[in-house]
């Protein structure tokens, strides 16, 4: 896994995804203290980045290997990413889904053609079930984040991040990236390395579930004890990818960890003060932003907003921050 990956996959991604934009508002560089950008990888085709990494990884195969069909598992941002990625290659897509995540989520997978298998994620074994079908069916299993292909299309956002950081004269600041298994930040974070090394990828999760602040903190994969009890489904994961992790050890600055509360209350000032819908683990970067800025270091800090797919519901329980 390298920058080169990422470079290539850029090329293979360029007319298909888009580029998002930095955005800004000084409302909210009043609360973060200083220069606060917003990276919107929630006006990504399917709401989030993963779209990014699902085109890299199909685009990277085979076209007999294609032609068999794939499968992945997710909470549903990947879901949909593979789904439509697959769809526009015109092949069969299998994706295993908890059975708790977001009604939207689910009903936007199958409504971009993939076949959709729900599991028990308190119970059941996604990695094992994963295998089982992907050996019974002959797919191509795309993994979320333990994936060379897929963290190198999560690391085309640290690409754009790294010119459009130059295009408004940052040289030094901290990229927060909401991080579950650690694809996009371990992707942002190479990325950042080769093209932007005055700026630091720095992850941030649920409380509860920072088993990346903690595996970085013990130099070893930390696992978290559970695997419900959080608002913010997009970024929880049992553990840091055995992939991902050294990339994350050797590049990362400190975890940030954020409440499920700052998490709507990030989302809710991200829809007043820039006008874009953030679920809440999309919003866990900008919440770290926002309201942990003695903990960042530079004198502007870019957040990536990860990812929009929220439900009707969570976004009004989202809006009743603004009259907090």
């Amino acid at each position: 896994m390298n920058l080169a990956m990422i470079e290539a996959a850029a090329e293979r991604l360029e007319g298909h995804a888009r580029v998002t934009p930095l955005l800004s508002s000084p409302f909210l560089d009043d609360i973060a203290g200083r220069r606060l950008f917003v990276k919107p990888e929630c006006l990504q085709h399917t709401g989030s980045f993963k779209f990014r990494g699902a085109w890299s990884a199909l685009s990277a195969m085979d076209v007999a290997q294609r032609a068999r069909g794939v499968i992945a598992f997710s909470s549903g941002n990947h879901a949909q990413g593979v789904a439509l990625a697959a769809a526009r290659h015109a092949v069969p897509a299998v994706i295993i889904m908890p059975s708790d995540a977001p009604a939207l989520k689910i009903a936007n997978t199958r409504a971009l053609g993939a076949e959709v298998i729900l599991y028990d994620r308190e119970k059941e074994d996604r990695d094992a079930l994963g295998a089982q079908i992907s050996a019974e069916r002959g797919l191509t299993l795309i993994k979320p984040y333990d994936e060379p292909q897929v963290i190198a299309g999560q690391g085309t956002t640290g690409l754009e991040i790294a010119a459009q950081a130059r295009a408004e004269g940052i040289e030094t600041a901290d990229v927060i990236v909401c991080c579950g298994g650690g694809g996009l930040t371990a992707g942002i974070a190479l990325a950042l390395e080769g093209h932007a090394p005055g700026l630091r990828a720095r992850p941030a999760e649920p409380a509860g579930f920072d088993d990346v602040k903690r595996s970085l903190e013990a130099g070893e994969i930390q696992r978290n004890a559970a695997m419900a009890g959080s608002i913010c489904d997009a970024i929880m994961t049992p553990q840091p990818g055995e992939m991902t992790f050294p990339i994350m050890q050797r590049l990362c600055g400190p975890g940030l960890v954020v409440t499920d509360d700052e998490c709507l209350h990030a989302a809710a000032l991200a829809f007043l003060r820039l006008k874009i819908v953030l679920e809440p683990g999309g919003a866990a970067a900008l919440a770290a932003a926002l309201f942990h800025g003695d903990k960042v270091e530079g004198d502007a800090v870019i957040a990536v907003g990860s990812g929009g797919n929220v439900d009707p519901a969570m976004f009004a329980r989202t809006l009743e921050k603004l009259s907090d």
